[in-house]
């Protein structure tokens, strides 16, 4: 479940990919990072069931958290320690107590820590393609402020953080930490998305001279392999670059690649899991997975070296925080360099070694397309997904395709693409943004719910962490509905149709989504565990072996009763903020008491209580051992990436089996899932009510002062522009007397499916979608009241906001 490398093969690894400019800082900050990446906290592991993520300081950046479909982890209440959540604004549950959710005085708005929107000097002052008809309409001196870390939306090092992020996950004691350590080990957290989980995807990703990495043009997937290969344990793998490595799998998997077959899904990842051409039981076959974090989304705190590097060089004024900045500041061949060597072939190959079947892969909305002003990179990192659909199919691995990041943000972290505000179902541009980011959800479903994608992409999450205590819970869930209709739009009802649907569940608790859209065809809840981001504590890991399964054994198992299905999208074993960037970059940490408002008592030293992890004793790495195997066993349904050197290193399980039954399995889920859940009788017949109680677009939408806008007072846009459609793969085939290409699919899996893509109207005005959440809106909001087929006029070509101090 885990796929860990040593620290050395992770230095290794950091040199021969060049990410070891920065050696003890990545292992020790990361706790153990994969390849150099570091999980939050110190390691985490995303994409899996919840599970805690690598030690944070500890050089482990476990995050192994797999997304299990089983019963069983013993906890409190809810799964929530009666102090989780910070008093202030938070009932003992855990949940948003004040009207529509806020914290007092913060308005539930993330704080600056860990990548919360924090870095003022994101400026939107430009209006982008949006202001087709009217221009520079954000008000003066919108993001503005002078440089300093916290977000527009809360006061300057605020001494009360109670919506920060760490506030968000579940405490298992009456101090819990929470937050993730997104390592990446190829361990079993299926880490979703995760405000960074972008595991260092783990992966004993050890390149020799003799493995080379695929290319990196932006061009499509192409393969020059001319024999078919198949094989198990011990056969020779020729990778799609052409070099060869052997092909290792103690559990009886087998791998499948013909290049004259390309679309074949005979692979295997284990004997135990089902082969790609074979039925995925969801809810009784085990999902044991990781998050591959920091990837085709990065993160500052899973790639500090690819952050670093950019920052050395970049122009004055601009300080690099996330991917939006490390373009602005010069980044964008680094970047097209991190996407080549950061994860290749064999990381694939060496999940499936790890005994995981699933891997979640984060990818942003610029995959798609990039409007003028927004300063992404635009389809390159497309290119490479394309490239993991193909490893995955080669090793018999699942993917769990999570939408990371939207246009506007959707809670202002880093991970979104740009560190400050939120602005998806949420202040004056949200609605405009949240239907741009139902087109993008619709075009990737029609995409993955084609037959040549479909038994490989199996799950998609639709947005990943979208800060449901400012949204309100009813404007989500309406959002959701929509975007489930979306995806189902495309792949049609019932099982073997498209994929999984998973939704965050918001930071509002599982439990508040029971019984949310009763029949609706294969959906899913997705939560991201981290002890790492809670209440710090000095307390040693051998102390806190059984906190995963008090925290949210009883949670899992009594929400696949009350909703259905539960992943862990990301986990890691950190159980501290120690580590390099884990609450963004240029802030300290809680632990050492230098983390802008929080105490500034110090709880000792964490190089040398948790990050010098090449002197850990026998206890210690027993220790997180136990923490690593309750995390799996609690979490079960898990996705997430484990930490680094734990598999070499002795202190992650080798066999992912060997963490069922840690908890002691005290209130287990019976199952199975009902038909309807699983795609069978009865699956999509949503009862109208239902329906119409969750109408689109949402009658109001609150803002930073939390007054609720009438909807039809905010800019939206109309469905008259041209659908994007996404490439796939090019595959040639070669017989004795012909050449041909691969029939890859059309990118649009429903012909009947012809509605347009949402765009400006002619006449009416529109912010930048980063524009921040406490102006107010556009006035007059339109000068006329256009037919909604007139031609939308072109957008103006504007500079990318510019950052300053």
């Amino acid at each position: 479940m885990y796929l860990e490398n040593l620290p050395q093969k992770m230095i290794e690894i950091l040199a021969k990919t060049g990410k070891a400019d920065n050696r003890q800082t990545e292992t020790a900050n990361a706790g153990i990072a994969v390849n150099g990446r570091n999980s939050r906290c110190g390691g985490q592991n995303d994409y899996y069931a919840p599970a805690p993520y690598p030690p944070t300081g500890h050089g482990s950046s476990v995050s192994l958290a797999s997304y299990s479909s089983e019963q069983g982890y013993p906890s409190n209440e809810h799964g929530y320690s009666s102090n989780g959540y910070p008093s202030n604004g938070y009932p003992s549950n855990g949940y948003p107590s004040n009207e529509h959710g806020y914290a007092p005085s913060e308005h539930g708005y993330p704080s600056s820590q860990h990548g919360y929107p924090s870095h003022e000097h994101i400026y939107a002052d430009s209006a982008s393609a949006y202001a087709d008809s009217t221009y520079n309409l954000n008000p003066s001196g919108a993001g503005r402020r002078p440089y300093h870390d916290s977000s527009y939306q809360e006061p300057v090092l605020s001494s009360a953080l109670p919506n920060e992020k760490r506030a968000t996950y579940l405490a298992p004691k009456s101090r819990g930490r929470r937050k993730r350590i997104t390592i990446g080990l190829v361990a079993l957290l299926f880490i979703l998305g995760a405000a960074g989980a972008a595991l260092y995807f783990f992966v004993f990703k050890k390149k020799d001279a003799s493995t080379t990495t695929a290319d990196s043009s932006s061009g499509p997937v192409q393969s020059n392999i001319a024999v078919a290969v198949t094989g198990g344990d011990g056969s020779t793998i020729t990778a799609d670059d052409g070099s060869n490595f052997t092909y290792t799998n103690p559990f009886g998997g087998t791998w499948y690649w013909d290049a004259n077959d390309p679309f074949n899904n005979g692979a295997r990842p284990q004997s135990w899991s089902p082969a790609l051409n074979e039925t995925f039981n969801f809810g009784a076959d085990k999902i044991r997975g990781v998050n591959i974090g920091g990837w085709l989304v990065t993160e500052p705190f899973i790639t500090p070296a690819l952050y670093q590097t950019v920052q050395a060089s970049a122009p004055s004024g601009i300080t690099v925080v996330d991917e939006y900045t490390l373009l602005q500041a010069g980044g964008q061949a680094a970047l097209e360099d991190h996407y080549k060597t950061f994860i290749t072939e064999q990381d694939f190959m060496q999940i499936a070694a790890a005994g995981l079947n699933f891997v979640r892969i984060p990818i942003a909305y610029w995959a798609i397309e990039v409007l003028e002003g927004e300063g992404f990179l635009a389809n390159v990192s497309w290119t490479y997904f394309l490239k993991a659909i193909q490893w995955a199919r080669k090793y018999g691995l699942r993917i769990n395709v999570d939408l990371h990041a939207l246009p506007g943000s959707q809670n202002g972290w880093n991970h979104s693409g740009r560190l400050g505000t939120y602005n998806v179902l949420y202040g004056p541009m949200g609605i405009a943004n949240a239907q741009r980011s139902l087109d993008y959800i619709r075009i990737i479903a029609e995409f993955i719910s084609q037959p040549e994608y479909s038994p490989v992409i199996t799950m998609f999450g639709v947005t990943n962490e979208p800060w449901g205590p400012s949204i309100t819970q009813d404007i989500l869930s309406r959002y959701y509905l929509q975007a489930y209709n979306n995806v189902r739009l495309a792949s049609g009802i019932g099982a073997g149709n498209g994929p999984f649907v998973s939704f965050h569940e918001g930071f509002l608790g599982p439990q508040q989504w029971s019984g949310f859209l009763p029949n609706a065809d294969r959906a899913s809840l997705d939560m991201h565990t981290y002890l790492c981001f809670q209440g710090q504590e000095a307390t040693p890991v051998t102390g806190r072996t059984s906190d995963p399964c008090n925290a949210w054994g009883s949670l899992f198992n009594s929400t696949m009763t009350n909703f259905g299905m539960i992943v862990a999208g990301e986990w890691s074993l950190a159980l501290t903020d120690c580590g390099l960037y884990v609450n963004g970059v240029g802030l300290g940490t809680r632990y050492e008491g230098d983390y802008p408002g929080s105490p500034t008592t110090s709880l000792g030293n964490c190089t040398t209580d948790w990050l010098d992890w090449q002197n850990w004793d026998a206890p210690t790495k027993a220790g997180y051992m136990a923490l690593a195997q309750s995390s799996m066993d609690a979490l079960q349904r898990r996705r997430s990436g484990p930490t680094l050197s734990g598999l070499e290193q002795g202190w992650m399980p080798t066999d992912p089996r060997a963490a069922v039954g840690q908890c002691g399995n005290t209130s287990p889920w019976e199952g199975p899932l009902a038909s309807w859940q699983t795609g069978g009788a009865g699956a999509g017949s949503i009862p109208a009510t239902v329906s119409s109680s969750l109408a689109w677009p949402p009658p109001s939408i609150y803002f930073a002062n939390s007054a609720a806008t009438p909807g039809n007072l905010l800019p939206t846009y109309s469905a008259q522009g041209t659908p994007v459609t996404l490439p796939g793969p090019t595959f040639t085939i070669t017989s004795a007397k012909t050449t041909t290409t691969a029939n890859a699919g059309d990118g649009w899996e429903n012909a009947a499916d012809q509605a347009g893509m949402m765009a400006p109207i002619p006449g009416c005005s529109y912010y930048d979608p980063w524009v921040g959440s406490s102006f107010a809106p556009p006035s007059p909001l339109c000068t006329s009241s256009p037919r909604r087929r007139a031609a939308a006029a072109a957008p103006v070509i504007t500079a990318p906001p510019q950052l300053k101090r």
